[in-house]
């Protein structure tokens, strides 16, 4: 088992007890819930006449079910309006802070624990939601959790968890133009595998990591799922420091010192011993779009669906099952690959510099005739930062649609949903099938400007032509 790392170290000071069944019962510094995961946890409390331990260690938002476009009450659709109020009356019941539409704070889950600096290194996060990985960026033991732990968490601030072996995951190198954070994840869940992870966290290591600002690594981390793995991390430094300092619920003046101090401690020591380490150059990393239905089966934008004797065995029937509900041949370029639908926004690639990044694609040209093109923001706060930069006009004048926060066409748990056999070009995490709201809906996951690309071309396209 692995030695001396970040997780070892957040592990061993969180952990309470070792329970009968062997697993590891942890304290849970901070817990965030939204609305789909939580009612029926508040429910079993109730049942069980329980309270909520330590509701000042919770934090509530509203995300999945809020409609983008007009946010008016009571939403026209009743289960919406009944989660919504369900979760505004039990974190009212239970002195939980929840951040409603219009506090300014609202947003998805994963973009506003770390904007206001709730996200801090050294902790153990739980969330009921797959993504809470994102928040391993800074140096955590993050993890997603279902509704029956959702509850333990409320009743006891802990968790019943099995401890993970480390995998060490290199990546070294300055990235080449065009490619991007998301880029970068996709090919390391292409390469390792969607199980690949499996009984892992992912430790992030390398120059290519260090390089990155936070919000390219909370992308990385975010998708750690997607890879098989519990959870990814990477060891906090002066990158990290700076993205904290200063923000709400940082640590503030002697204090900071102190938890910088800490935070350093806690960093992976250099003769850490790892379950396994794997390494990348970044030089040999393109422009990555999915073409199947799981977020490994991705190729470089220049490249073809593979051919099926060119795969390993075991990947060759989730193959077939990919040629034909995608509707694309072995040894079809994916690049001219005709979308309908093209998404902005998401846990993975909603924040800031995501908008940035895919404006720089939308200005001066237009979204292809044909093509709905839209872009959700992260959160209220990166709504008003992408507004007073002039990000939206930008997207408007190029014919996008500008929303407000939530989480979308990610899940499309909304009325954001693709409809028949629409295909979209996306900037979220998961291709499943009708993961995009239609049963025979299809997605191809990619970087916000290769969405942007994809979205003024009509089809999918390389973006380093149009930079």
């Amino acid at each position: 088992m692995s030695k001396g790392t970040l997780f070892d170290k957040v592990w061993d000071l969180h952990t309470v007890s070792t329970l009968p069944s062997g697993q590891t019962q942890l304290f849970i510094g901070l817990h965030l819930i939204h609305e789909v995961t939580s009612p029926q946890a508040f429910a079993m409390l109730r049942e069980r006449g329980l309270n909520v331990m330590f509701p000042e260690r919770t934090i509530a938002t509203v995300d999945h079910i809020v409609p983008t476009d007009n946010q008016a009450r009571p939403f026209a659709d009743d289960l919406a309006e009944e989660m919504m109020q369900a979760l505004e009356r039990n974190t009212q019941d239970t002195g939980i802070t929840f951040y409603g539409i219009g506090s300014g704070n609202q947003g998805v889950v994963h973009v506003i624990a770390p904007e206001q600096g709730l996200t801090q290194p050294g902790m153990t996060i739980a969330c009921g939601d797959s993504h809470t990985s994102t928040h391993g960026a800074f140096g955590a033991i993050a993890v997603g959790i279902g509704t029956s732990q959702v509850r333990d968490v409320l009743a006891s601030q802990t968790l019943a968890l099995s401890k993970l072996k480390v995998r060490k995951i290199e990546v070294n190198g300055t990235l080449p133009t065009g490619v991007y954070a998301k880029d970068v994840i996709l090919h390391i869940i292409r390469t390792l595998g969607v199980t690949g992870g499996v009984g892992y966290a992912y430790e992030y290591a390398g120059t290519t990591f260090e390089r990155m600002s936070m919000e390219e690594r909370m992308t990385i981390c975010n998708m750690s799922i997607e890879g098989g793995a519990r959870c990814g991390y990477i060891n906090p430094d002066e990158v990290t420091f700076e993205y904290l300092k200063g923000r709400d619920f940082a640590p503030k003046e002697i204090d900071w010192d102190q938890a910088v101090e800490w935070w350093t401690s806690l960093r992976s020591d250099a003769d850490a011993e790892y379950d396994d380490v794997v390494v990348f150059d970044a030089a040999e990393i393109p422009p990555t779009v999915t073409w199947g239905i799981t977020p490994g089966q991705g190729i470089a934008v220049n490249q073809a669906v593979p051919m099926p004797n060119a795969l390993p065995e075991n990947e060759r029937s989730i193959a077939e099952e990919a040629y034909r509900y995608m509707d694309l041949q072995p040894g079809e370029p994916i690049a001219g690959t005709k979308v309908d639908v093209c998404f902005i926004g998401s846990c993975t690639n909603g924040r800031i510099s995501d908008l940035r990044e895919a404006a720089k694609i939308a200005k001066d040209r237009h979204v292809a005739e044909g093509v709905k093109a839209f872009v959700v923001p992260g959160s209220e706060r990166v709504k008003q930062q992408a507004e007073a930069e002039g990000l939206d006009k930008i997207f408007q004048a190029a014919g996008f649609e500008w929303r407000e926060p939530g989480c979308s066409m990610c899940l499309a748990m909304n009325p954001d949903k693709l409809v028949g056999r629409q295909i979209s070009a996306s900037s979220s995490n998961r291709n499943f099938k009708g993961r995009q709201g239609s049963a025979s809906g299809r997605t191809l996951l990619m970087s916000p400007a290769m969405v942007a690309a994809a979205a003024v071309t009509g089809q999918v396209a390389d973006v380093r032509e149009l930079l």
